[in-house]
């Protein structure tokens, strides 16, 4: 009986052709409706699409799944944690692009860049630090004003990054070409050779917001990191401190954000994801001067779509000789009994 591949959803024509070719000698069945998956499964080794517990329980001899998605919070369920197949994810493809959106979030806070755009529609020409400080031009830069000590570099910053994994790892590389301190935590990553010799273990999560001038959240979402930023964490932040969320909205209380902002417990955030998307017209982060928010574009980039096909046809070769898959998964992590 010749192996075989089903997939569902179905994938588009263009993509079906070389997957086709990547798999060969395995059969590939781009499965049109549910029931169709539910019959092809049956016998199937492999399956890449939004697996079901339907759909595994009709599945007898699977050994790999493929997930289309790097986040696997809305993916996983119980019967799949407990089941022997490996599964892989799409890690990976988004790392650059979105440690360019927080580079861009952390250069307009030390720049105030976000101020100046929004006086800008007012003809408002208001400098941070007040226009009286400014000095003048007979003189030259003689002594630090307040508009200095107010307009910082980013090499003068720590940054600390909770969750170095690849899009962690990468906002560490970007931030040490800017010279910043970099400190940072993970629950399995423990160094990046060049740039960071040691990632600390998550239990030193206190040591890392005591010193950084930008927290950035890039760790996935799971049973360990929901709701990991709430006021306790604040409170341990500086006051002079912005949070970056770039990871999951559900890891950063939005209540206990906006209650740590109106307390001046830390002094700004800059959002891309929130526990509710869309984030509600009338929520009082829109009203804030010291946010930044976007909306869960951080991973955009037209450079995605054609990584995503060239992991997916590399872990099909991969599977097609019988050699394990890229982004293997630990589906432990999201087990929620533990």
């Amino acid at each position: 009986m010749s192996r075989k591949l089903v997939c569902y959803p179905p994938i588009e024509e263009a993509r079906l052709e070389p997957l086709r070719e990547a798999a060969a000698p395995v059969e590939v069945i781009n499965a049109a409706s549910i029931e169709e998956a539910f019959v092809e499964i049956a016998d199937a080794e492999a399956f890449f699409g939004k697996i079901t517990p339907g759909l595994l329980a009709a599945a007898k001899n699977l050994t790999w799944i493929q997930s289309p998605t790097a986040s696997l919070e809305h993916y996983m369920f119980p019967e799949l944690i407990e089941h022997p197949a490996t599964l892989s994810n799409m890690r990976g493809l988004f790392s650059d692009v979105i440690a360019d959106h927080v580079l861009g979030m952390m250069l307009c806070f030390v720049r105030h860049l976000h101020t100046y755009i929004r006086q800008q529609p007012h003809g408002l020409w208001a400098p941070v630090g007040g226009e009286d400080e400014r000095q003048p031009f007979a003189m030259g830069p003689a002594y630090v004003s307040g508009m200095d000590r107010l307009h910082k570099r980013l090499a003068d910053c720590t940054l600390g990054v909770v969750g170095v994994g690849a899009i962690g790892a990468e906002i560490c590389r970007r931030a040490s070409a800017f010279e910043m301190r970099i400190c940072g935590v993970d629950s399995e990553s423990r160094r990046i050779p060049g740039v960071l010799e040691e990632v600390w273990p998550v239990d030193r999560l206190p040591d890392l917001l005591a010193h950084s001038d930008f927290v950035v959240i890039a760790a996935p979402q799971t049973p360990a990191t929901e709701q990991m930023f709430r006021m306790p964490q604040f409170e341990q932040m500086r006051p002079d401190a912005v949070l970056i969320n770039i990871g999951r909205g559900a890891i950063v209380s939005l209540d206990d954000l906006v209650a740590a902002l109106d307390n001046k417990l830390i002094a700004g955030a800059a959002l891309d994801v929130f526990e509710v998307e869309p984030l509600p017209k009338d929520h009082p982060l829109w009203r804030m001067p010291n946010v930044i928010l976007t909306p869960h574009v951080a991973a955009c980039s037209v450079k995605i779509p054609e990584r995503h096909l060239a992991t997916l046809l590399e872990n099909v070769r991969r599977f097609s000789r019988g050699e394990p898959p890229l982004n293997v998964v630990d589906k432990a992590i999201y087990d929620r009994t533990r």
